[in-house]
């Protein structure tokens, strides 16, 4: 088992390894930015040194500073959390050159799935079902117009280097094709300095899907379920359960087979996520896999009692996989919530600044993995993600149900978060009934937040008559400022009042 290990990333995935690794009695040290100085991760690690300036360029995307620091500190091993080098072929090796190891897979595996046509053709030989399209990378207009001919549209062109949403176009017809083509090679280059494309063929209404993968150095491969990610925003995760509502034990069995078998493939090792697009008669097609531990692991880990962070350093430090697949009970259900220092109610635009309060739900089956805390000054920087809510409950019901009531108790103070945005969608029905899928946000939340009144506008409208009425009938008492503070406090109730003044969302 290593004694020290490197965490090259920040924020609540930085705290989630630190705590892997006080479990397991190894010291755990981080890098940090200028700008991360004073995170939650730098307070918690037993070591923390400076990488460089704010900028990710500058910092976290740093090979070569990251592996110096590794070395002054002797760290047996470096893990990369999610994101930034987390899935960089490069930053695996310069691992390997300086005999350190690296908590993920090997730099070939990440290679081979890290170039989106690649991996399509590595799939598609080993018999893994692909989205119809291209198997190479496209390098004008002209080729995608010959092949989308033949797949047919609609279509979505996609940046052969990319993900996130990045790099990405919808296409309803040729007369979209060249502008779609230009725009997308345009963000992907700037994305990911790459401005390769591919093409496949648009699935309809698709439930997003991936499956959850442990494999060993001596050949063992298992899955843990999966996760239904079909609620997305701009092609980004928001809102992930498990098990998904869609499918049943038949299909996830299959799928769990074929994500096993995309991993041999490759010869995958550490903890990977095969991702299927699932059309609405249930036919999966495999999508990419991401070599690396996922944001949303947390409620794998909720439903199968299996520390995934833990079982990564397992395997990085050559133990075998102790379970079978048999061995894999998958017991309730739980749903994860991505908490955003973002503003729903406009456009979801990121809202950093300083958290002036904070209050952590809890109770039974909730899970909060934070890196932040009261008085933490959000960077605009990075990603503006602040935390991961995750609940459990026997049943679906029970989970979010849950995932409501954690949702109230959960109060930030200083800046705008996501957190009413999911109130909002845990008190929908088409939700609650199970029924959404990748379009759930923009077709049907965004009717409903045109549509919907401001939750305040009933309070208002009475206040605005009583206080005309007042205005009015009693002139004296409304002129008396002691009287009229004493009056607000009888019309708003003292409770309304008090955490109108304690907590903003």
């Amino acid at each position: 088992m290593f004694k020290r290990i490197l965490i090259a990333n920040r924020g609540e995935i930085a705290v989630r390894i630190i705590r892997a690794c006080r479990e397991l009695g190894i010291t755990a040290i981080v890098v940090y930015s200028e700008a991360d100085r004073k995170s939650l991760s730098v307070r918690y690690a037993d070591e923390a040194y400076c990488v460089g300036p704010p900028s990710s360029i500058e910092s976290y995307l740093r090979i070569d500073k990251i592996i110096a620091i590794a070395k002054k500190c002797n760290a047996d091993a470096i893990h990369p959390g999610y994101g930034f080098l987390a899935e960089n072929a490069e930053f695996s090796k310069a691992c390997e050159d300086n005999n350190i190891i690296f908590i993920g897979p090997s730099a070939d595996a990440i290679e081979s799935m890290g170039e989106k046509t690649r991996a399509r053709k590595i799939m598609s030989d080993a018999g893994v079902p692909v989205v119809p399209g291209s198997l190479q990378a496209i390098d004008t207009a002209e080729e995608t117009i010959e092949i989308a001919r033949q797949i047919g549209y609609p279509i979505m062109i996609k940046a052969a280097f990319g993900g996130g949403g990045k790099g990405m176009r919808l296409v309803n017809d040729e007369k979209e094709l060249k502008e779609g083509f230009r725009v997308a090679a345009s963000e992907s280059m700037s994305a990911f300095g790459n401005a390769a494309l591919y093409i496949e063929k648009y699935i309809e209404d698709p439930h997003h899907i991936e499956i959850q993968i442990l494999a060993d150095h001596y050949g063992n491969v298992i899955h843990l379920g999966e996760r239904d990610c079909s609620i997305q925003r701009r092609h980004q995760k928001i809102i992930e359960e498990t098990p998904s509502p869609f499918i049943n034990e038949q299909i996830r069995n299959k799928m769990g087979e074929i994500a096993i078998k995309a991993a041999q493939a490759v010869n995958y090792t550490n903890a990977g996520t095969i991702e299927f697009l699932v059309d609405g008669n249930k036919n999966f097609y495999f999508m990419e896999m991401n070599t690396r531990l996922q944001v949303e692991h947390p409620i794998t880990e909720m439903v199968t009692g299996i520390d995934i962070v833990k079982k990564q350093i397992y395997i990085a430090s050559g133990v075998a996989l102790a379970y079978r697949q048999e061995d894999i009970l998958l017991k309730g259900n739980a749903i994860e919530c991505r908490i955003y220092a973002e503003d729903p109610d406009n456009n979801f635009y990121p809202c950093p600044g300083t958290i002036a309060g904070l209050r952590l739900p809890g109770g039974p089956g909730v899970r909060d993995d934070s890196g932040v805390y009261e008085g933490y000054e959000v960077p605009i920087y990075y990603d503006p993600l602040l935390s991961k809510l995750v609940v459990w409950g026997r049943t679906r019901e029970e989970a979010f149900q849950r995932m409501s009531r954690a949702l109230e108790e959960y109060k930030v103070e200083g800046i705008k978060t996501t957190i009413p945005f999911y109130r909002r969608v845990m008190s929908d029905s088409n939700y609650q009934k199970g029924i959404f899928n990748t379009k759930y946000v923009d077709l049907v939340f965004s009717k409903h937040d045109e549509s919907r009144e401001h939750p305040l506008l009933p309070v208002a409208i009475i206040a605005a008559a009583i206080s005309e009425f007042e205005q009015k009938e009693y002139p004296k008492i409304t002129n008396n400022k002691k009287n009229n503070a004493t009056n607000e406090w009888k019309l708003h109730g003292r409770h309304q009042l008090l955490s109108s003044r304690l907590y903003s969302y």
